[in-house]
């Protein structure tokens, strides 16, 4: 038997979000909204949680993964503590503690469910949740004590008198449950005036039981933050950004303005790199270490290597090897491969092709379905036309080659080893190794001698 498994709840409808997308799948920073519960969840238990859906179930477990979560489905839903009943089957006599969170709350660290455990350990109490003491109710029930501070029962703000509504310790809605108490406890909740059956009714059964509920405030109000509207969505967002960029300045990371970036939970970062104002890092994007990215620079999905620069640049599904410099203005497509030492100047665009160790494209060109060797020089307004409307071509451009300037390389092309292209060419036909090819269509003129020994030569 598990010593603990936790439920996340997430089968509400979340119309306050005026969406058709489900409420918990509405994204954050790169995650869906339910994730970081999930994560949370199963941090602090050592295992993979159990999800009840319900409203767009199947669209909910496409969106967070089956791999993720076990799935209960709850239909009709009728209230927190009837979702909680659908585990039944599947967890009882599988864990001593049922550990019970809500996939609207993202905010909630795995650190908290933690101590919340820890607590309902040490006493013998069938209940232990999590309070939150603030102003603003944002519709959570309040927790009713006695004269000698022992917790008696949780009033929905729906049902509170103006007394209770006065109380400023809140119901956060996560609890840890001895499990040999829970199912029989769920099978005697009162029927709600709304015709639903609340988890929150547990407390007084326990209470009527002669039995004792211990509460665990939290030490940080804004992890009790739930979603149920954009206005909130932001909220969180806001938090967790925080939390983001103050992790990975603890970890050597600079931000110089950490209030002006957007970096999403799904990024990973070097140390000792250096992020400008006004950038946004989203999805899969790794950066490397020693290396200055921004201001105004927006990367997604992309690997930026060691020692790399980049200013004012969009680079999407792209590879950046170490000690790259690209930008202003640049922007790498999807497929884009920069090796090592490359200089992508300003107004430049790279699609779905590799440029070689130490090539140099300074500006106001475009490389698409290319492949370009070593130490290769791309003139300004060097323009690869790989597409006849139809399908599109490859470009070949061997090491050591210099394309001159508004030179049109019309795909599929080939230009040899150490070859040129003279100013304004218009390139139609393949250019041999060491050759000189100018004019429109561009034609070979003369032969170049090849270098004695180089590095070009070697590679």
């Amino acid at each position: 038997m598990d010593e603990v498994v936790g439920v996340v709840l997430a089968a509400g409808k979340g119309t306050r979000m005026k969406s058709k997308r489900p409420k918990v799948l509405h994204p954050l920073l790169g995650r869906p909204m339910a994730a970081y519960a999930l994560r949370a969840v199963e941090q602090a238990t050592g295992r993979r949680p159990v999800v009840v859906v319900g409203h767009q179930a199947e669209v909910v477990q496409a969106g967070l993964g089956p791999e993720r979560a076990d799935y209960v489905l709850q239909e009709p839903p009728l209230g927190t503590g009837h979702a909680v009943q659908q585990t039944r089957t599947l967890l009882q006599g599988r864990a001593r503690v049922i550990l019970v969170t809500n996939g609207d709350m993202p905010l909630l660290r795995a650190e908290t469910l933690r101590a919340l455990l820890d607590a309902h350990r040490q006493h013998a109490g069938p209940i232990t949740l999590l309070t939150v003491v603030a102003d603003d109710p944002r519709g959570f029930g309040r927790i009713v004590r006695d004269a000698q501070g022992h917790v008696q029962a949780i009033v929905e703000e729906a049902h509170a008198t103006p007394e209770q509504k006065a109380i400023r310790e809140l119901n956060v809605g996560v609890y840890a449950f001895d499990a040999d108490w829970l199912w029989p406890a769920l099978d005697a909740l009162p029927l709600s005036p709304k015709g639903e059956y609340y988890l929150t009714d547990t407390v007084a059964l326990a209470v009527a039981q002669g039995r004792t509920v211990h509460a665990v405030t939290l030490a940080d109000p804004t992890e009790a933050i739930g979603v149920n509207t954009r206005v909130h969505l932001a909220e969180a967002a806001a938090v967790l950004q925080q939390r983001i960029v103050r992790r990975w300045m603890l970890a050597g990371v600079t931000f110089v303005d950490p209030r002006r970036v957007y970096v999403e939970d799904t990024v990973t970062l070097g140390q000792d790199t250096v992020v400008w104002p006004d950038t946004y890092l989203l999805g899969e994007t790794h950066i490397g270490p020693e290396s200055e990215i921004g201001p105004n620079t927006y990367i997604r999905d992309s690997r930026v290597g060691a020692r790399c620069r980049v200013f004012a640049s969009v680079l999407e599904q792209a590879v950046v090897e170490d000690q790259v410099d690209i930008g202003p203005y640049g922007h790498l497509r999807k497929g884009a491969h920069l090796a090592q030492g490359v200089h992508m100047g300003n107004f430049g665009e790279v699609k779905n092709s590799y440029l070689g160790p130490g090539v140099k494209m300074g500006h106001f060109s475009y490389i698409g379905d290319a492949t370009i060797e070593a130490g290769v020089n791309i003139g300004a307004g060097t323009i690869t036309c790989n597409y006849d409307g139809e399908r599109k071509h490859p470009t070949y451009i061997g090491a050591g080659a210099f394309i001159g300037s508004d030179t049109m390389l019309v795909a599929p092309v080939r230009i040899g080893r150490g070859a040129r292209t003279g100013a304004g060419a218009v390139v139609t036909r393949d250019v041999p190794d060491y050759t000189l090819a100018v004019g429109v269509p561009a034609r070979a003129i003369r032969r170049l001698p090849r270098p004695e020994s180089s590095a070009e030569e070697a590679s």
